[in-house]
């Protein structure tokens, strides 16, 4: 599978991924994904929003009965030149989880359903998790009408292109009120496992996060005969800022980039007259976010001031503190603590995913697989052969002690 998977969006200059929403890559891993699910004989369901669902115990959601139902899987889009972890090892892992319990001859008393959410990186429109926050009512139609792409393209525009029928998009409370349990596996985004020698481990929280776009406003003008006392150039303003947001999150222990970057008119010997920029920061608390944004639009607003130029910040997207349901993640705990040799390291992190998005609904939880680098959302990202198997074996014994009973 993962072999199959892996030449699909992958970009050669550069080795990462660009498979964004409802493009020729994404495409391609629907397929596959449609192809791996009738190929073990599950029943292939797509649902309003363009997700993707294979049942086994049920034809599709319809079939379900409320709360009945285990669900296990994550999403196959990728940041722009992502690595190849990140999301589709979700998928690939919930697919060999359900052969090894085939393997075992494990027979599910309850419907499980593998899933695969559309646009959970957000790559293409600036907002993540796109499928399951419409899924969820955590997107209303009206915003995610106006979500458009670098070209203009408007979401329901990339969707009918596509194939798909926009005017179908919206929440699904029917189908999540089928759901019992959520559980995403996903490599993890950091070093947490790889320093504790643990080849597996469960999320406890998702840290609040947010992006914030900045804007500031200057003065085009000639860049070889401007005197510097003359300028209102905002290119200074948005540099101090970036120093400003490195220097606030390391003061409270939290995390702030500036990681993409629009400059007008963006010629080599001109003053910019705008450049705006997009500040994500995460925190493993709400005072602790609220203090380091805060404190970057403060210095942002200074020194704006002191060059002339003007501000304004819109906080384009939020996702408060996530604590996966403790009841679920303390069963994943004891189900994995029956066969390993020490504790099933129980740890947060500061990335989003859709197993996030859905915990206000659904019953949510999480396995990670160690990355030995920390690298996430670059090429560089990896995860060795044996802990992906532990994350399939890890899988499938969580999906049999919560379905299989």
């Amino acid at each position: 599978m993962w072999q199959e998977l892996r030449p699909l969006g992958r970009n050669s200059a550069t080795g990462g991924y660009r498979r964004y929403a409802w493009t020729g890559a994404d495409a391609d891993c629907r397929a596959w994904f449609k192809a791996q699910a009738e190929a073990r004989g599950l029943a292939y369901e797509l649902d309003r929003n363009g997700n993707q669902w294979a049942w086994l115990g049920a034809t599709g959601h319809q079939d379900v009965a409320p709360g009945e139902a285990v669900v296990t899987g994550s999403h196959l889009d990728s940041v722009p030149d992502g690595g190849a972890f990140d999301g589709p090892l979700g998928v690939v892992s919930s697919f060999a989880a359900l052969d090894e319990l085939r393997r075992r001859g494990a027979d599910p008393a309850k419907p499980l359903a593998i899933v695969n959410f559309g646009d959970e990186e957000g790559a293409r429109f600036g907002l993540a998790c796109v499928g399951s926050r419409l899924t969820a009512g955590a997107l209303t139609l009206e915003a995610a009408h106006e979500l458009r792409d670098a070209d203009g393209i408007s979401l329901p525009q990339a969707m009918e292109r596509a194939g798909y029928d926009p005017d179908a998009i919206g929440p699904d409370p029917e189908r999540l009120a089928t759901i019992g349990a959520f559980v995403e596996l996903h490599v993890e985004q950091g070093r947490a496992l790889d320093l504790s020698g643990d080849p597996v481990g469960v999320a406890s929280a998702i840290w609040p996060h947010g992006r914030w776009r900045f804007d500031f406003h200057g003065e085009a003008n000639h860049a070889g005969t401007t005197r510097l006392e003359d300028r209102r150039d905002p290119m200074l303003s948005y540099a101090a800022t970036v120093l400003a947001a490195r220097e606030q999150a390391r003061l409270a222990g939290a995390l702030a980039t500036f990681g993409k970057i629009s400059v007008d008119p963006n010629g080599v010997n001109a003053i910019p007259s705008l450049v705006r920029g997009w500040l994500d920061s995460r925190a493993a608390d709400q005072e602790t976010l609220d203090t380091v944004v805060h404190g970057i639009e403060q210095a942002a607003a200074e020194r704006a001031a002191r060059d002339g130029v003007d501000l304004s910040v819109v906080r384009e997207s939020f996702t408060p503190v996530v604590e996966f349901e403790h009841a679920l993640r303390d069963e994943l705990v004891s189900i994995l603590g029956k066969t390993a040799e020490r504790p099933v390291p129980v740890l947060g992190t500061g990335a989003g995913h859709d197993a996030g998005i859905l915990s206000g609904t659904v019953p949510t939880a999480m396995l990670f697989v160690r990355n030995p680098t920390g690298v996430s959302h670059s090429p560089a990202e990896a995860a060795e052969e044996d802990d992906c198997t532990a994350g399939v074996l890890a899988l499938a014994d969580v999906l049999e002690g919560l379905a299989c009973r």
